[in-house]
């Protein structure tokens, strides 16, 4: 039966950060050329049929439609569909950093797109407030918060793609508690004024 009064401008902070971010966040549909075995004949028959073989989130930079996500979203993708503010574009890819894990996209035909804001990720302190934007298992518009767990922090990881061998060794990195699920890859992770951190 005890009341809580919250004070001061952090008091809704969540839903305003979550209102002015997410329309900068979009789910990518990554589509693929998928081969199969022949019945009646003998070895691999390709298809030009596309299938949904994975997916991922992305940040609008400009209201015309380019967008960041990370490489690995888009590695391998023989076709992309884009789910921005309700509505569905055509992609294609503009450039790729593997080394980095990111990659820039275009919306076909986008205009009018709401660009998120770029913050500083030097200026972090350790036990920031943050949030993740994006479509974990497709759950478009997801948001999630918590903290700056650690900065600076390095992680070597195996490569998962059959066309490539060896490892990356990824620098620098953000550690936070707020989720990250399959498909959050390629979303925002933003400060407490709203800012790509």
């Amino acid at each position: 039966s005890t009341s809580i009064t919250v004070k001061g401008e952090d008091a809704n902070l969540a839903e305003v950060i979550a209102e002015k971010t997410t329309p900068s966040v979009c789910c990518i549909y990554v589509y693929s050329k998928q081969s199969g075995y022949s019945l009646y004949g003998f070895g691999n028959s390709s298809s030009d049929e596309l299938s949904q073989s994975s997916l991922g989130s992305g940040v609008i930079l400009s209201a015309d439609g380019y967008v960041l996500t990370n490489y690995h979203v888009i590695e391998g993708a023989d076709a992309l569909k884009v789910s921005a503010n309700g509505t569905e574009y055509d992609a294609t890819i503009v450039g790729t950093d593997e080394s980095s894990d990111l990659a820039v996209i275009k919306l076909t035909g986008a205009s009018g797109l709401t660009p998120i804001a770029i913050g500083d990720s030097d200026n972090l302190t350790i036990g920031e407030w943050v949030m993740t934007i994006g479509s974990p298992f497709g759950l478009e518009s997801s948001v999630a918060t918590g903290i700056v767990s650690a900065t600076s922090r390095s992680q070597i990881m195996s490569s998962e793609n059959s066309n490539s061998s060896g490892t990356s060794i990824y620098v620098n990195l953000i550690q936070t508690d707020a989720a990250i699920n399959p498909g959050n890859s390629g979303g925002a992770l933003v400060d407490g004024t709203g800012k790509l951190i």
